[in-house]
């Protein structure tokens, strides 16, 4: 039980470190100010859930929980610049990040419905996680 409940804090913290380092690398292409200012808005979402894992996972073990690795770091960024060389519009990083979204809103969802055990408080930031993210869908889709 103790190792679901890392491994879920884990996938979470991932999730949230991956959105982060999108919106980083998109943030760096917005030239609409309105955009960044909701772009600043979601990473410090992304952070809140992040702080909030780190919290929690000194319960289960005294390790860090993980982190996307500098290949998976690479790759997103090196996703983003290509598929932004000739479109770089509001539109298109909104896309791009939505893209991303859904993949975490899925992956969420599926840890949730397979581990209805997990302790509750581990539970409650996986869901808290898949929430800001279907919100993060909707504030995003105003913007394609």
């Amino acid at each position: 039980m103790e190792n679901q409940n890392m491994n879920i804090l884990d996938e979470v913290n991932k999730g949230a470190t991956m959105g982060m380092d999108a919106i980083s690398y998109v943030s760096e292409k917005v030239s609409d100010d309105e955009f960044k200012n909701v772009l600043d808005t979601e990473y410090a979402k992304y952070e809140k859930i992040s702080e909030r894992v780190n919290e929690l996972y000194s319960n289960y073990s005294a390790k860090e929980p993980h982190e996307t690795n500098a290949m998976n770091k690479m790759m997103t960024w090196y996703g983003i610049q290509m598929k932004t060389m000739t479109d770089d519009t509001t539109s298109k990083l909104s896309e791009l990040l939505m893209q991303g979204t859904n993949m975490g809103i899925i992956e969420g969802r599926r840890l949730l419905n397979q581990n209805p055990q997990a302790d509750e408080s581990v539970r409650n930031i996986l869901n808290d996680f898949v929430v800001m993210q279907e919100d993060s869908v909707e504030t995003l889709k105003k913007y394609l």
